[in-house]
């Protein structure tokens, strides 16, 4: 299984949030820190914000800041909410033209699987993600004021 950038990108841009020594970054800064396109994180940022996990901070100082604290940012949640999760054809009914949907049992055991993984993630918050938080600062060459 692997995230798509989608996912992969919202979790960074809530690390990195969680992490921020001021609370607040822009979208150039992050996308700097991470090596990624400042236009796919502007879409990611966006997409996290109506999902309610960040909101803009204006003003010279301004940019973006996590909305809830980060034991408030479950990661199942997150992922649910940035993942397509349709691992077959026949998760989806509606276009489901698979000639076997009606025999296999593969949809169960995947649906079940996934169920078992986000058994787990949903265990997880964002503050457990960032308990090394000292090193993703140094990691992140972020300045601690």
């Amino acid at each position: 299984m692997y995230l798509t950038r989608q996912a992969d990108y919202t979790m960074r841009l809530l690390i990195h949030l969680a992490v921020q020594p001021s609370g607040v970054a822009t979208i150039q800064q992050i996308a700097g820190h991470y090596g990624i396109s400042r236009n796919h994180l502007m879409k990611v940022a966006n997409r996290a914000a109506q999902a309610g996990y960040v909101e803009g901070v204006r003003g010279r100082l301004g940019g973006l800041k996590l909305a809830k604290r980060a034991n408030e940012i479950n990661v199942g949640h997150v992922l649910r909410a940035t993942e397509d999760w349709t691992l077959v054809e026949c998760f989806e009914p509606e276009s489901n033209r698979c000639p076997i949907a009606g025999g296999c049992g593969l949809q169960v055991i995947l649906k079940e699987a996934l169920e078992a993984f986000f058994m787990v993630l949903d265990r997880y918050s964002l503050a457990d993600v960032v308990r090394r938080k000292t090193l993703l600062v140094q990691l992140l060459s972020l300045r601690t004021a």
